[in-house]
This record gives C-alpha cells, sequence and structure tokens, in this order.
C-alpha cells in the first residue's frame, strides 16, 4: 500500500485521536511508537509526529533519528512534534509564561499557504502544553499565531515540513479535521482511497494468501467484532473456518443461547461450549482486576486449545482484536505510550499452543468495524450491539466473584438494558451496563431493616470508546430502572447512576 501515513507516537493521550481524524479522510493510517518506527519507510507518504507528556528541554526528551523522513516525505509536527523540530534545528523553546491549555484563537495568518487553506483568522484551536516555542529556527517561516502563542503554526524553507503547537485531532479545533486534509491530500497527496468496501476487498484477498487452506478456529462472542472478523473469514475461506462460543458463565442473561441462536441462517460453522464452570472455579476467590482478566484469559486459550484438538489439523486462532485494544495495551517498554489495562484477547499464545493468531480487524477502530459489517451486509441488529468486554461480568463485579454475584448481576443488567431497548434510548447509548459494588448499604423493606449490595449503572455515548461522556438518561426511566432493580433483583437495595466522562474515568470500572 502506498498511500499509508507513519503516526510517530511521543506518548500524547490524543495520539489515537490523530489516526481517527486521519481515518475519518479516508485515509489508511498506523501508529508506531517513536523509538520503533518501521525500518521500510517506502510505503508511507507522510508523517505526523504527536504530541507527548515529555519536555523537549529534559536531558531525557525523546529524540528520534528523522533523517530518513524529513525533507524527504512531508512530515507534519503536532505540539511536542513541533516543538522537537524547532528546538533541535536552531530555534528556541521555553516554558511558558502563560498557561496554555484549552481553547486558543488563530488570530494571525501571515502567509497564503496551502496549508491553512480556508483556514480563517478566528479559527479556535485547542491548546495542551506547558513549554512554547519562542523562537523559530532560522529556515522556518511564521504561519500562523494566537494572542498567547507566537509560533502557533510555521513551515521550513524549501520542504513540506510543517508544524503547529495546537491539537488539530481534538473537536475542539473547529477546523482541524481540515488543515489534515489539507496537509495530507494537497501537501502530500495522498490519495483516499480507504473505504469499508477497500479493506474487505483487500483483506479478503490477505486473508486467502495468508492462511490458504488452513483450518482456523475463531472465538465468537455474539459482539460486533467478532461477527465482523468471522464474516471476513469465511468469505475468504468459507468451510476451513470453525467457529466456537464459549460461555465463561461471566455473560449476560441467557446470552449464550441467544447468541446460538443470532447465528442461525449466517451460514457459519459454529459450535457453543459451556466452560462456565471451569471459569468460575479458577477465579474463585480473586478481587484483583488484572490478576481476572489474565485467569480469564488463560482460560479462554486453554479451552480453545482443548477445542483445537477436536478440529483435525487446525493451524489458526482467529481473534476479533480491534485497534483501540492494540494502542491500549501497549507497555511503557515497547512504547512511549503507558498501559491502562491489558486485553485478554492482546498478545502471544502460550508454548503449548500450536496454533498461530490472525486478527483480520487489528488496524480498525469500533465504528469502523461497523461500517465494514454493513458493507458486508450483517443485521444491522448486531452491527448495533453495544460493545460487551471480553472479561464479561468479571470487571464488573467489584472484588472477588461468586456465583450468587453473577447471577444477580445478570438480572441487575437484563432490567437496566431491557429498560433502555422498551424506552427507546439504547441506540442513544454506545455502551452500557451495571456495576457490583462490594459494599453493603442499609435500607428499609416493609417493616424489615435491610443491609444488601449497592449496584451502579453506567451509560456513555462515544464514537470510539477512546473517549466518552455520561448520557443524561432521563430521571423518569431512571426512578423506573431503579424500582424494578430494588423490587425484582433479591439482595440489592440501593442503586446509584455513574456521572463521570473518560478520561479521567474508564469506561468500565476495572
Amino acid at each position: 500500500m502506498q498511500n499509508n501515513v507513519l503516526i510517530l507516537d511521543f506518548g500524547s493521550q490524543y495520539t489515537q485521536l490523530i489516526a481517527r481524524r486521519v481515518r475519518e479522510l479516508n485515509i489508511f493510517c498506523e501508529i508506531k511508537p517513536y523509538n520503533k518506527p518501521p525500518e521500510d519507510l517506502s510505503g508511507y507518504k507522510a508523517v505526523i509526529l504527536s504530541g507527548s507528556p515529555h519536555s523537549v528541554r529534559a536531558e531525557d526528551a525523546p529524540h528520534p533519528d528523522l533523517s530518513g523522513i524529513r525533507g524527504k516525505k512531508p512530515l507534519l509536527g503536532v505540539c511536542y512534534g513541533a516543538q522537537y523540530l524547532a528546538h533541535f534545528n536552531g530555534g528556541s523553546v521555553e516554558k511558558s509564561n502563560t498557561r496554555e491549555y484549552g481553547r486558543a484563537k488563530l488570530a494571525q495568518i501571515y502567509e497564503s499557504s496551502p496549508f491553512l487553506k480556508d483556514i480563517n483568522e478566528g479559527s479556535q484551536v485547542w491548546m495542551s502544553h506547558a513549554d512554547t516555542i519562542k523562537k523559530l529556527p532560522e529556515n522556518a517561516v511564521l504561519l500562523a499565531s494566537t494572542d498567547d502563542v507566537e509560533n502557533a503554526a510555521f513551515r521550513f524553507k524549501g520542504e513540506e515540513t510543517y508544524g503547529i503547537q495546537f491539537h488539530p485531532e481534538v473537536y475542539h479545533s473547529t477546523d482541524g479535521k481540515k488543515i489534515l486534509e489539507n496537509f495530507l491530500v494537497h501537501i502530500a497527496g495522498v490519495e483516499q482511497t480507504w473505504t469499508p468496501d477497500a479493506f474487505v476487498e483487500t483483506t479478503v484477498a490477505e486473508l486467502k494468501e495468508k492462511i490458504g487452506d488452513d483450518k482456523v478456529i475463531l472465538g465468537l462472542s455474539g459482539g460486533v467484532d467478532s461477527s465482523v472478523a468471522a464474516v471476513l473469514l469465511h468469505k475468504a475461506i468459507g468451510k476451513h473456518l470453525h467457529c466456537i462460543f464459549v460461555n465463561n458463565g461471566l455473560l449476560r442473561k441467557n446470552e449464550f443461547e441467544n447468541v446460538l441462536k443470532q447465528y442461525e441462517g449466517m451460514g457459519l460453522n459454529v459450535k457453543g461450549v459451556d466452560a462456565s464452570a471451569r471459569f468460575l472455579d479458577e477465579l474463585e476467590g480473586e478481587s484483583d482486576p488484572e490478576t481476572k482478566r489474565k485467569i480469564i484469559g488463560r482460560v479462554f486459550v486453554e479451552v480453545f486449545d482443548d477445542e483445537s484438538h477436536k478440529v483435525e489439523n487446525a493451524k489458526w486462532l482467529a481473534q476479533g482484536t480491534i485497534y483501540p485494544d492494540v494502542i491500549e495495551s501497549v507497555s511503557a517498554t515497547g512504547g512511549p505510550s503507558a498501559t491502562i489495562k491489558s486485553h485478554h484477547n492482546v498478545g502471544g499464545l502460550p508454548d503449548f499452543m500450536k496454533l498461530k493468531v490472525v486478527e483480520p480487524l487489528k488496524m480498525l477502530f469500533k465504528d469502523e468495524v461497523r461500517r465494514v459489517g454493513k458493507s458486508m451486509g450483517l443485521d444491522p441488529n448486531l452491527l448495533g450491539r453495544h460493545p460487551f468486554p471480553g472479561p464479561g461480568l468479571a470487571i464488573r463485579i467489584l472484588g472477588d466473584i461468586t456465583r450468587e454475584k453473577v447471577a444477580i448481576l445478570q438480572e441487575v443488567d437484563h432490567i437496566f438494558i431491557q429498560g433502555l431497548k422498551d424506552w427507546g434510548l439504547y441506540d442513544d447509548v454506545w455502551q452500557a451496563g451495571a456495576m457490583l459494588l462490594p459494599v453493603n448499604s442499609v435500607g428499609v423493606m416493609g417493616d424489615e431493616r435491610t443491609y444488601e449490595k449497592c449496584v451502579a449503572l453506567r451509560a456513555v455515548e462515544s464514537t470510539d470508546g477512546m473517549t466518552a461522556d455520561w448520557v443524561n438518561l432521563p430521571y423518569e426511566f431512571l426512578q423506573k430502572t431503579s424500582n424494578d432493580i430494588i423490587n425484582k433483583v433479591p439482595g440489592v437495595n440501593r442503586v446509584v447512576y455513574d456521572i463521570s466522562s473518560k478520561p479521567p474515568a474508564t469506561i468500565e470500572w476495572e
């Protein structure tokens, strides 16, 4: 592919958003750690340097070798990337005297440049930095300023290298997407060919070549990711795909039976495996969130190893891993981004399992997965399903897991989700669920004092799960849902609603 864009990640929490905005332009891009760039750059038509929590003035500042990029490919530095280009090329970067964080406006645009084509003075941008570029390198030309940031945008003479101290990828930068389009399409000449249909065509061809006549085992969950992965693989290898849906005992109420019924008529070879007792026994007495995830991941792999022996000559294990899973699981030793949480479906397999891994969706964001599914004609109801975590209710039961707690939370979750559907609210929510808290509270039922469980309801709106805001559900709905839960679920006497956004909170509680 000759139309790729490379994003070098210096550790900014906004790096993923750069990729999202580029993808929205129908341009394929990849994120790589700044200290582990691809050896072969021939397939990339442009490079973007991300922001960073680091300062270019620090001794341990990220300092990559850009000799293979600078002056040879169009290059855009964002925030830290811009300061890096200025600082290490004769400019001056100092600690800012004023707080340069939040909304600002481009007060002056000095040069008629294709980079800022159709961007007007007064355009709102988003700042987020403690350092500022005080002096540009001698061979740099100032393009734009804000009231507080003189060197907000600049370019280098004689090359397609640009720097901006604001974040075009953040929604608050109203013309940010246009600036990225100017750089990538009009300056770098990148073709806008990244479409769902093109992805399907390319991926099916790659899967055919990669897998050949080998047999593949795929773990279905009933969710969007694994379903789209299954249909992609089925298009590529047909009967050689063997789908397995594992009941880990941590699914929603009646999920095991409903999911198996859902796949009837899709032409997929699906087998249901009830391993709930095995998972719950392994989880007994464990309260640590990361340990719970790792136990579930290990048992999940063990179950698949058992099942793989029943499929003669199976060579591959397919997974519905998507790009945010990969990004959030990068460790500090593997790249600059900090690990937020581990993902049970990301990473290598143990030595005893002889299957190779294939992940056809690992470069897609969630909304892109849905668009790919739509282009292949999947049921809109399936594509519209809320995301559900791989570890299931294990990370919605805070503390240790028991069969009784699972049963309680399944009932609570069922009332909440069914209520959203009945009230016509389900499609307005990105993800919803209930959390069983490790606290009891005093209540009164009838004339008796109770000391029972508290549950928290969570509903968020988002595009891809990287950021999320809580949904302002109607009071009447919350009132009825709370009453239904307390009246119908033994062991629960208090319901609360989570009004935290991501960041700083995450969507799940563990």
